[in-house]
């Protein structure tokens, strides 16, 4: 056996744990067993024989093991896939297969339709753009100068809002981080920070160096930093949201919202992104301004956001394709996913009062993959655009509404895929949980064997179980 059951186990020589380190490449010489002896070549090897018919239920169960992690990770994929789908589906139902949205400005915002989306002319006044808070020290000779006397400090970060009556922290954004000799400088706090989930980096100014905090967009993500146990530290880099100016660090930004206006109503964001929230358009916002956002029934619109579903089905296909070939090759959830979304294909047709698929010049070839023929389409929403989007959308029964609904069931929180990952997430924590009770049995028989024939090595060979126990 080239490698001993416990390496098999845990990808590296468990012995190096027991009896200390180089027993990978020595085989066990040399390193100690109780303290007082060694391991001889002859007692390793004589350990590795014994253990060596477990190999077989040790491969067994990390092969267990390994396949239930692919499935986990195959079924988040397919989570995602599905997700990406849904979200160009439902943005294709309700108006939004043959509606558009042209903003006047674009400097001020661009916009786009969703499927709430009604025609009309809306004058969106952008008052101010969402931002984040952006912090700076107070500059230090090189990034590894120390700050402080090294002593001990807590550093307490929160996050919260800044209004009329002070700060106020958000319930549960508190985090600490430790700062003392051993990362008192500019590198080292802004590394602590990074772990702790703070976009810290350090910056030249001023002909040295400075920490620079850059926050998240939105008012709620005002910082507040606060540091006991070492003056010079806190002096150096504390923050109070309250006193911007008092010693510590500066600030160069405030945390924002966005805010516009619409027909008098004013509305917030904690971003630049609305979605849905006025007119049912999503409004990207680029800068301050007044704009005239139209939103028109637009028939051009059909052929770009049919091949846009088409785009959408067939990158689908390609990663259930690929989850089929490899993560989750013989999978019955991917198996009863691949055969409902084929069942909602058929659609339209002779009697129903729409066109069908080929109507409009979509088919599917072997590989269940969708083929547009532009001319076709084109030709058909020249006849009928109405007819045409009413394959896609007509009060839940077309193709991107039905398509919506069902993959929102299988993605939901208690849908087919959540199922999924619970059983195997299941199945994970009972083959870890095996895997843990092998490794302590084997690392107890290790011991005793390698205690054993050691021994026995220096008794001349003659000793044996019966002699160790007395």
């Amino acid at each position: 056996m080239n490698t001993n059951a416990l390496a098999t186990l845990y990808g590296t020589n468990a012995f190096n744990t027991l009896y200390g380190s180089n027993a990978t490449s020595t085989m066990l010489t040399g390193n100690s067993i109780t303290g007082t002896s060694t391991l001889s070549p002859t007692v390793a090897a004589r350990v590795q024989a014994a253990l060596a018919g477990q190999q077989g239920n040790i491969d067994a169960l990390n092969a267990s093991l390994s396949s239930t992690q692919t499935r986990l990770s195959g079924l988040g994929q397919l989570q995602s896939a599905l997700d990406a789908f849904e979200a160009m589906a439902e943005s294709l139902s309700g108006a939004g297969l043959s509606t558009s949205a042209t903003s006047s400005n674009t400097a001020v915002l661009t916009a786009a339709t969703t499927p709430t989306a009604k025609p009309g002319t809306y004058t969106i006044d952008v008052k101010q753009l969402a931002q984040g808070q952006v912090l700076n020290s107070g500059v230090q000779p090189t990034a590894t100068s120390a700050i402080g006397a090294g002593l001990t400090a807590t550093v307490k970060l929160e996050w919260g809002t800044l209004g009329a009556d002070g700060f106020k922290a958000t319930s549960g954004t508190s985090r600490t981080i430790t700062i003392d000799s051993s990362n008192n400088t500019l590198e080292g706090i802004a590394g602590a920070l990074e772990e702790a989930g703070v976009n810290a980096t350090v910056v030249r100014s001023n002909g040295g160096y400075a920490l620079q905090i850059n926050g998240e967009q939105g008012a709620s993500q005002t910082l507040s930093i606060s540091v006991s146990g070492d003056a010079a530290l806190k002096a150096a880099i504390g923050f109070d949201p309250e006193r911007p100016t008092a010693a510590g660090m500066t600030q160069a930004q405030a945390a924002q919202d966005a805010i516009i206006s619409m027909g008098g109503k004013s509305t917030t964001s904690s971003t630049n992104k609305l979605t849905e929230t006025i007119g049912g358009m999503t409004l990207t916002l680029t800068g301050k301004g007044t704009t005239k956002v139209t939103v028109s029934q637009d028939s051009s619109q059909i052929a770009k956001n049919v091949a846009a579903f088409v785009q959408g089905w067939n990158d689908m296909a390609d990663k259930l394709a690929a989850l089929e070939n490899g993560a989750l090759r013989g999978d019955n959830a991917l198996s009863r996913v691949t055969t409902q979304l084929s069942s909602l294909m058929r659609i339209g047709g002779a009697g129903t009062g729409t066109p069908s698929l080929a109507d409009v010049g979509l088919s599917r070839d072997a590989s269940g993959k969708l083929v547009l023929n532009e001319v076709k389409l084109k030709a058909a929403i020249a006849d009928d655009p109405e007819a045409v989007t009413q394959l896609f959308t007509n009060e839940g029964r077309g193709l991107a509404d039905r398509i919506d609904a069902r993959l929102e069931t299988m993605t939901s929180e208690n849908g087919l895929i959540s199922r999924a990952q619970e059983r195997t997430t299941r199945d994970l924590e009972v083959i870890t949980d095996r895997r843990e009770r092998m490794a302590a049995s084997l690392t107890a028989q290790a011991q005793a064997l390698a205690t054993m024939y050691t021994m026995q090595e220096q008794m001349g060979g003659t000793g044996t179980l019966l002699d160790l126990l007395g």
